[in-house]
């Protein structure tokens, strides 16, 4: 069976075809963003049994919030933990340069919620070492690096760690995913869309079903039969979500 550990089907988007994108005979993983959209997760997975939550707050989220709409957002995480598999979409952003109070509210986060035994999915653009350095200081045991594009001695290090590294779309058209998919054991690799966005081909909307895309590629990579290791992925996923 396939699986999106990381999409958005509850941006605007997909609002009026949601039914046609939820595939069936898949596993898809909505992240939450903000309360919102956290909301809306929620109720996307409540309302088919294929569609899993994540609820987390997005850095670039996270910098326009008081610290009280924060500690809100993490009491309602925690007063739905029963409902979700992971935390996220969380981590950092320093596209516009290093930001301490986004390190200061991620801290916060994974120190309240690290008790939940969920994974998290983390966002790092930009910004991959300091994430990898955090969740290593607060020994969290249990991570999916998601659209990871660090050097590639972070990626190793993400290895030696344990952790999960999601496969995005883009693989198609990029040699650092390429390389990860390559070098990195496919028992500590998972395939993601980040629907709608990050599609294999530009300008098109992404959606979860495309995920077997990207198995076919990295079968090929891999020379491995497409069949055995989307059932390794598959069990990648049920070991660390389920």
């Amino acid at each position: 069976m396939l699986v999106d550990v990381h999409c958005h089907l509850d941006h605007e988007v997909f609002s009026k075809d949601i039914n046609k994108v939820v595939k069936k005979d898949m596993i898809i993983i909505s992240a939450g963003t903000n309360h919102e959209s956290n909301v809306n997760v929620l109720k996307l997975s409540k309302k088919y049994k294929n569609v899993k939550a994540s609820l987390g707050l997005y850095p670039l989220d996270v910098v326009n919030m008081s610290d009280k709409e924060i500690g809100d957002e993490i009491k309602f995480i925690k007063k739905n933990s029963k409902d979700i598999v992971a935390i996220g979409e969380v981590g950092l952003d320093f596209k516009d340069g290093k930001d301490e109070r986004q390190v200061k509210i991620l801290t916060k986060i994974i120190s309240e919620l690290k008790s939940l035994n969920k994974p998290f999915v983390v966002h790092s653009r930009n910004a991959e070492k300091e994430c990898v350095e955090l969740f290593e200081k607060l020994d969290v045991k249990k991570i999916v690096f998601h659209c990871f594009q660090g050097k590639f001695s972070l990626v190793k290090q993400i290895e030696k760690n344990n952790w999960m590294i999601s496969i995005p779309c883009i693989v198609k058209r990029s040699r650092h995913f390429q390389k990860i998919a390559l070098e990195v054991k496919a028992s500590q690799l998972l395939t993601e869309t980040d629907s709608p966005f990050l599609s294999a081909d530009i300008g098109k909307r992404n959606e979860p079903f495309l995920v077997g895309e990207t198995v076919k590629i990295v079968s090929e990579i891999n020379h491995i039969d497409r069949n055995k290791l989307e059932k390794i992925f598959f069990e990648n996923y049920k070991k660390f979500f389920c």
